[in-house]
Order: C-alpha cells, then structure tokens, then sequence
C-alpha cells in the first residue's frame, strides 16, 4: 500500500482528476452512451462511406480521413465477399489524385493501383516473380487490364503496359456469356424471400445497360451469365444465382452459397 501511494502521488494533478472521474461514474448514465456495435472496431457506416467516396469525392474522402488516417486503410464487402478497399475504390475508376491522397494517409497500394498508375515495370516485375498473377481480378471482378486503361491510358507508360498485359492473353479476367438487352428486361424484378421490409432482392438494368443484383429498392453488383438462366455476382467464384421460370414467365430466383440455398418469390 505504502509503494502505491507513494506511486500515485508521483501522478501529475489532472490524471488523478481524471482517475477519480472513473471510479465516480453515474452508472444510471452509462446507457445513454451509443458505441458501435462491433467497439472498438470502427463503425461500419463509417467504413462505408469512406470507400464509397473513395470512387469520386476527395473533399469529403479527406473530412472523414484527415481526422482518422486509419481509415485510408478501410475495406468494405458489397456483397458476396465483393471485398474492396478505399485505396481500390479510386484505382479502377482511374482517380490518381485520391490514391495519391490516400497513399499519403497510409493506404497500401497492390498491383491494380500500380496497373491504373501505369507502372508498367513494377507490375511485370511482379508477374515475372509470381506467374499467374496477372489473371486475378480486382474490386467488383473488374480486370488488371481494364485497371490499366482505367489510368492515363494516354501515356508511354500505360501503353506500354496496356500492350504487356494484351499479349499475355488471359489479364482480362474470365469470359462471361453474351445478354440481348430484351433477356436482360425479363429479370428485372423485385424477389422477396422473408416478412421484412427489406428481405428481397431487386435485378435493375442501370443506364451503362448492365443487368445489377441488390438488397431490395438498391442497384448492386453486376449479374454476370455463366449458364441457362443462371449467373455470378461480379465474379464470386463460389455464388450462383438463377432464376425460375412457369409457363415461360419467372417466378423466382434462388441463391447458391457453400452454406446456404435461398429462394426468393418474385413480386
């Protein structure tokens, strides 16, 4: 006891302030504080919002980050383990001023920042090291080739690059089969599989034409054709959904996870 006395008064005044705060804490108040549900990991609205913006806003990218430089580093899954971080939000649509931004707050650039940057030695360098690498997608199935002509397609480095991946022959991700637009109307629907007010799904065909797969009344990712009535969602290697048809109408879709099968009605 005598030891921790004498440590405690060895304390600088406003940390025993501070200390005595702690233990006379009115517990009838400590309700009323509203943490994140998974605290201390960071709030998932948050996180969101960071790589959502990420895509096209640096002005509110930097009121979210220059207050919290860890989040340069946020990841979101959009769906089906569609995993993408801030830093590959900006890298495929082409935004060099937000990896730029980013990189300088601490996010970790990978090969489809480097392929959108143009870097072309630096991307064969790690082909060459690791063979194959070239045929890995990136946020949303999106390809290391298209990253690269998402950049300054225009400058010596990315063309030279642009025509090192071409040549490789497989660096623009899996084919997928073809949709007319009139088979892409047929899906578009809302599905509903449970009571809930947002216990569905809605297939939307977006104004770049593209067949999209989302939580109800949202757009989602793209419905990409693997077979007969039956697709992958932004290229999930292990996510089928298809759809069910009567009397040559649709009536369902079913979603095929490794442990899980969900049918929803259409509606």
């Amino acid at each position: 006891m005598k030891s921790s006395i004498l440590g405690l008064l060895t304390l600088p005044i406003h940390n025993v302030l501070y200390a005595k705060n702690i233990f006379n804490i009115d517990e009838s108040t400590t309700n009323e504080i509203k943490q994140p549900k998974r605290y201390p990991a960071i709030d998932d609205e948050i996180t969101n919002e960071v790589v959502g913006v990420s895509h096209f806003n640096l002005d509110r990218l930097k009121e979210l980050v220059n207050r919290r430089p860890e989040l340069a580093r946020a990841t979101w899954d959009w769906g089906f383990g569609d995993w993408e971080t801030a830093i590959g939000a900006a890298s495929h649509v082409g935004r060099k001023d937000i990896v730029d931004y980013l990189i300088s707050r601490g996010a970790r650039p990978d090969i489809f920042t480097f392929a959108m940057l143009g870097a072309h030695d630096t991307v064969k360098s790690m082909i060459e090291f690791m063979p194959g690498l070239q045929r890995t997608s990136g946020p949303h199935g999106i390809s290391l080739l298209q990253h690269a002509k998402n950049g300054d397609s225009q400058s010596k480095n990315s063309i030279q690059l642009i025509d090192y991946l071409t040549a490789l022959g497989d660096a623009d991700s899996l084919k997928y089969q073809g949709i007319d637009e009139a088979e892409k109307q047929k899906y578009a629907a809302d599905y509903k599989y449970g009571e809930g007010e947002f216990d569905g799904f809605s297939v939307k065909v977006n104004s770049q034409k593209k067949l999209l797969f989302g939580k109800l009344g949202k757009f989602g990712g793209s419905l990409l054709k693997i077979g007969d009535h039956t697709f992958t969602y932004n290229g999930a290697p292990s996510v089928e959904i298809s759809f069910q048809f009567e009397n040559e109408k649709i009536v369902s879709l079913t979603v095929k996870e490794p442990e899980l099968t969900l049918i929803a009605k259409r509606i």
